[in-house]
């Protein structure tokens, strides 16, 4: 979850190195550093802060001695695991000696018995982190007579984890060494620069020339030269990496967040991934992926693995699965699916869901689907990522960047396609007609402008916010397809808001959480005109009897929903699987308003970061 640069060949590495750190600070950050090889032969410069929200300006402090003439030079963002945020435990981290440095996303599990080996071989620890060790275990190597790239293959062979490291030597001072085992590493070129960063945006400033690094591959990166090599030291050719959208893409245009930047482009996101879903004649195509009709309608089961935010459209998802394809259909928290021993086969068609595709809980999960022989589609939104090149068949929504850590657009974006897909698995069984089918598919298609009617709301969403921005403590119902929307309304105001907000079918609070309600207790239901709606009003009415104030997300004109509430969040009517698409909406800016009441950064909530790297 760590933001990680690198370039040699650029007599401005130190801004370029800060402002990388700076497009990667999205990520989630409690410390910084940069280290830069002098190419005078004076060793490493390494400056580091730990000064929460400002270490990546520390690192342009006037004050601060830098090479002359720099040479490689890396910079990493750091969100913690192993260790407090402190100075000392900030990357980048330095053998005994002083001559090597190095930078590192995940976790080596195994740090600590390589450590007490280092130890007891005389390497001196300076830090409590897991990363030190890669350091002094390329010290080693290196002083053992290996070349660079031959000690970091040695290390990587010891080290047991998920992990993307660049590393820079003072006795090579052009050099940048960069590998990877899942945690995600991109590597750059120029007209004699090249590059390395954790992340797409980082570098889409200086090129566009990039090119992914695979599972257990070693590369050196020289101004004029990059080379790619196995752990056995085989030639790995370069893989190209496509990049559909710019820089600009990537700036706040002139909102005042990106989250707000990327509320109000869900239209265009929504609109975007579905655009060719739908043939003329109300037939879906999902052509790429490479799955005829007859073998779709041969799995005899579909579960979907994601986490967070995917995760809940993930459980939509299933929902409308099981619904439109008659199909058995399960969501799981792809953190647990791999220790609990499922049982999947042959017979089962995996999706996983996640926005980066580099998710590490939901990349595990998906290699032990695959293991076990499951057919595997990976949804995400970044061409070429992780999950991309290892899934069977993969569907890309088409959001465009994502920046805030709270997921919106691409949230939307991945309930569209998956309810899409969900039509196209129907279709494929053959369990749906013509009729139903031309319905579903333009009310999907419909959903863009109803998320440009919710938009124009804010102003009253906002307003509904202010009332209860002091409020410590929320409830969230739903029922059906409403609970995933309760889930996600719950995670985002606990996201932004840092508030408790607890997530619930709204048929089990008499099972036990309505002990919980009380005068003043503020419960957030999902009201919409589903099927369920007497049912979930009878919930709401519970609610009532114990003194809750209730906040509903009901459809434009219902006057009997407004008149058995205390306040509405209103949006326009859509079909019943379509609604998590829509009804998100207002729960999102409810929280955001809440959030930026309190004084709190939506772009970046405490404790989080954009891309998991670590389990």
């Amino acid at each position: 979850m760590c933001g990680i640069i690198g370039l040699t060949g650029s007599s401005d590495a130190l801004r370029i190195l800060r402002e990388g750190l700076e497009t990667l600070e999205y990520r989630g950050y409690d410390s910084a550093g940069i280290a830069i090889v002098d190419r005078d032969g004076s060793g490493i410069t390494r400056h580091r802060s730990a000064e929460q929200g400002h270490a990546i300006a520390d690192l342009g402090d006037p004050s601060l001695v830098w090479p002359v003439s720099p040479g490689a030079g890396i910079g990493h963002t750091r969100w913690a695991t192993h260790g407090a945020p402190t100075h000392d435990n900030a990357h980048p981290h330095a053998d005994c000696t002083g001559a090597i440095s190095v930078v590192h996303n995940g976790i080596i599990e195994n740090h600590r018995e390589l450590a007490a080996a280092l130890v007891a071989e005389g390497h001196s620890m300076s830090s409590a982190t897991d990363t030190e060790v890669v350091a002094h275990l390329i010290e080693r190597e290196h002083l053992r007579g290996l070349a660079p790239a031959d000690a970091v293959r040695s290390a990587v062979r010891e080290l047991r984890g998920d992990f993307a490291l660049c590393i820079v030597l003072a006795d090579e001072p052009d050099l940048l060494v960069a590998a990877r085992r899942t945690s995600p590493l991109i590597i750059g070129t120029g007209p004699s620069v090249g590059y390395v960063a954790s992340d797409i945006a980082a570098l889409l400033p200086m090129t566009r020339e990039l090119f992914t690094l695979g599972d257990d591959e070693v590369a050196e990166v020289r101004p004029n030269e990059i080379r790619v090599t196995d752990l056995e030291g085989g030639l790995v050719e370069l893989s190209p990496l496509r990049v559909t959208w710019d820089v600009r893409a990537a700036q706040k245009g002139g909102y005042d967040d990106f989250m707000t930047k990327e509320i109000h482009e869900q239209p265009s996101a929504v609109a975007e991934t579905l655009l060719g879903r739908f043939a003329d004649d109300g037939t879906t195509d999902f052509e790429e992926l490479g799955l005829t009709r007859s073998q779709l309608a041969a799995f005899h089961r579909v579960v979907f693995l994601a986490c967070g935010s995917s995760y809940h459209a993930a459980l939509s998802a299933s929902l409308a699965t099981e619904h439109f394809a008659r199909v058995p259909a399960s969501a799981e928290v792809a953190s647990e699916f791999r220790y609990r021993g499922a049982v999947i086969g042959p017979e089962t068609l995996v999706v996983v869901v996640s926005q980066s595709g580099e998710s590490v809980d939901t990349l595990h999960a998906m290699r032990e689907a695959k293991l076990q022989g499951a057919t595997t589609v990976a949804v995400t939104n970044v061409v070429g990522s992780v999950m991309a090149r290892e899934a069977d068949a993969v569907l890309y929504t088409r959001a465009g960047p994502e920046i805030g850590v709270a997921s919106t657009k691409c949230h939307l974006a991945q309930i569209a396609l998956l309810e899409a897909f969900a039509l196209h698995l129907a279709i494929a069984r053959g369990v749906i007609d013509a009729a139903s089918l031309t319905r579903a598919g333009a009310a999907l298609i419909e959903t863009p402008r109803l998320i440009t009617r919710c938009l124009d709301k804010i102003e009253e969403y906002f307003s509904v916010a202010q009332r209860y921005a002091d409020v410590n403590d929320f409830y969230f119902l739903g029922r059906r397809i409403g609970y995933p929307i309760a889930l996600e309304g719950a995670l985002k105001l606990k996201e932004l808001a840092y508030v408790r907000a607890e997530a619930y079918p709204a048929g089990e609070m008499k099972h036990g959480p309505i002990a919980l309600i009380e005068p003043g207790a503020i419960v957030v239901v999902v009201a919409t005109r589903t099927t369920l709606w007497e049912k979930v009003m009878a919930n709401v009415e519970e609610m009532r009897a114990r003194g809750a104030t209730i906040i509903a997300v009901a459809e434009e004109g219902d006057d009997e929903t407004e008149s058995l509430v205390d306040a509405v969040l209103s949006v326009p009517a859509t079909m019943e699987f379509c609604s998590p698409i829509i009804d998100v909406v207002p729960l999102q800016c409810f929280a955001y308003a809440i959030a930026r009441a309190r004084g709190n950064d939506p772009d970046r909530p405490r404790n989080l970061a954009k891309v998991v790297t670590v389990e």
